[in-house]
């Protein structure tokens, strides 16, 4: 069963009023989560989902200052349980704009618990509303590590947990942007090479040609109105190289998709 369906099963019957499109963001407490928020504080109110309180309370008060609503939510996305509490707050069915950010990579441990279950049960979990609304907008971070499991090197990086779990995030958005095709909801995984941020103790700041968090969330949201479901931040030719990978994924499933066994197999 789609994952559309089992969300319309699940939804409850409720009235919300909205003055303003809710968003609810995770990792919301510092990098790129918090540069989105900066940047749609004009225009939304916000749902703040980090582990840190301090830190969220913080930008909540920034945002308010903006005018926007603040909720602030602390939940650990890496535990089931904190998955479980933010779902149950996207069941309230008034969030328009999810934006599932991403968490430090040194938690390897959570990692796949992260990127391959938070994402799908985030969105299961936000879906109802927006399809009883037809409108919305989710967007995943992911990485250009999910491009990399072919890459290698003299010295290839310890990636192998976070390339899975970052492949599975690509995949996952752009299916789900198939299915929700005739619907009102737009979906979108940013893929930025290296951020500025407070990741790996302030690491990826003095990696060569990082990113600024603030970047990488501005060029999301220009993405979303140029209706990318894919947005390389830094890709130039993003069209070219997109459709080149659609090129190389129909070849290998078109000539994959036989009875009988390839002429190197015989």
């Amino acid at each position: 069963m789609s994952i559309k369906h089992l969300a319309v099963s699940n939804l409850l019957n409720y009235h919300v009023v909205m003055t303003r499109p809710l968003a609810l963001i995770t990792g919301a407490s510092s990098g790129i989560g918090a540069a989105y928020a900066r940047l749609l504080a004009a225009d939304s109110d916000f749902v703040l989902v980090a582990r840190r309180a301090d830190r969220l309370q913080d930008l909540a008060e920034q945002l308010r200052k903006a005018g926007a609503a603040v909720e602030v939510l602390l939940a650990d996305l890496a535990t089931r349980e904190g998955i479980a509490k933010v779902g149950d707050r996207l069941g309230f069915g008034d969030v328009r704009v999810l934006i599932s950010s991403d968490v430090d990579p040194a938690r390897i441990d959570d990692l796949l618990t992260l990127d391959a279950e938070a994402h799908v049960q985030l969105v299961r979990a936000a879906l109802p509303g927006m399809l009883a609304a037809d409108e919305g907008t989710i967007v995943t971070v992911a990485s250009l590590l999910a491009f990399g499991a072919g890459q290698t090197g003299p010295r290839p990086p310890r990636r192998t947990l976070c390339t899975a779990a970052k492949a599975a995030t690509v995949a996952f958005t752009r299916t789900l942007g198939h299915e929700l095709a005739d619907t009102g909801i737009r979906t979108q995984v940013v893929c930025p090479g290296p951020v500025a941020t407070e990741f790996h103790q302030g690491l990826a700041r003095t990696v060569p040609g990082a990113m600024t968090a603030e970047d990488v969330a501005r060029a999301g949201l220009a993405g979303l109105r140029l209706g990318e479901t894919i947005c390389v931040p830094g890709l130039e030719d993003q069209s070219a190289a997109l459709d080149a990978l659609l090129g190389a994924e129909s070849a290998v499933l078109s000539g994959g998709r036989r009875s009988d066994l390839a002429s190197r197999y015989r």
